[in-house]
């Protein structure tokens, strides 16, 4: 079964320096057929103006992956770390017991992100942050795990859920494949282009809600970007 949410659907408020699409309920967004996809909690289109961005705010509790779709975004928090994230990278942070951080966009361009909140499997952990680089050549016509909760999943990013983050960039005509399972879930945007599954048409920022598919199988429309979470 494929459920699509097409962008224009999603919730969300433009603040000016923040405009904000909700693809589940979120801050003054609600909608109670869109709380959650199994353990997948928030996924946020964000685009960032210049030289602005969140100020110090604090979390627990929640693994929130951020994917950079165009220019860049730096994470500074409490346990002093500090980085940089570029376009088609990713940083993972584990809110754990609590931690404080901000989201600033110092470029002198325009950002844009998709950020994940997916609740996690372990608790009462320290908080942790991370990011590394994902070069498209490496995803290029297959998926690729970004983020995951499971031990042999080596290059990935740690996340403390029964979950993963996966990407793929795919030229107009090629399929790729993820052996999902029919007891899992998945939620797929395309970042970029337009793909098929199933038969369905999920255009560059729509959603698609996936369930009861053992092999999934996404075909470029047209060159593509696709990012996808697989839940518990």
């Amino acid at each position: 079964m494929i459920e699509l949410r097409p962008f224009a659907t999603l919730g969300g408020e433009n603040h000016g320096w923040l405009n904000a699409k909700h693809h589940f309920s979120f801050a003054n967004y609600y909608d109670p057929k869109r709380m959650n996809w199994g353990n997948l909690r928030v996924w946020n289109d964000d685009t960032i103006e210049a030289r602005s961005g969140f100020p110090p705010h604090p979390h627990r509790d929640m693994e929130i992956i951020t994917y950079v779709r165009t220019g860049a975004i730096t994470h500074q928090d409490n346990l002093g770390n500090k980085g940089r994230t570029v376009a088609g990278d990713v940083q993972v942070m584990s809110a754990g017991t609590g931690i404080a951080h901000s989201e600033y966009n110092l470029e002198n361009e325009t950002t844009t992100i998709f950020q994940i909140w997916i609740l996690p499997t372990r608790t009462g952990e320290k908080p942790s942050w991370g990011a590394r680089p994902f070069p498209k050549g490496e995803r290029s016509g297959k998926f690729v795990t970004l983020a995951s909760g499971f031990a042999n999943d080596d290059d990935a990013l740690p996340i403390r859920t029964d979950a993963r983050v996966v990407g793929a960039t795919l030229k107009a005509g090629e399929t790729a494949e993820y052996q999902l399972g029919a007891d899992r879930r998945a939620y797929l945007v395309p970042a970029t282009g337009a793909v098929e599954i199933e038969g369905v048409r999920v255009n560059a920022r729509d959603g698609a809600a996936i369930q009861d598919v053992d092999t999934l199988k996404v075909t470029a429309i047209e060159d593509s970007e696709v990012v996808f979470v697989d839940a518990a």
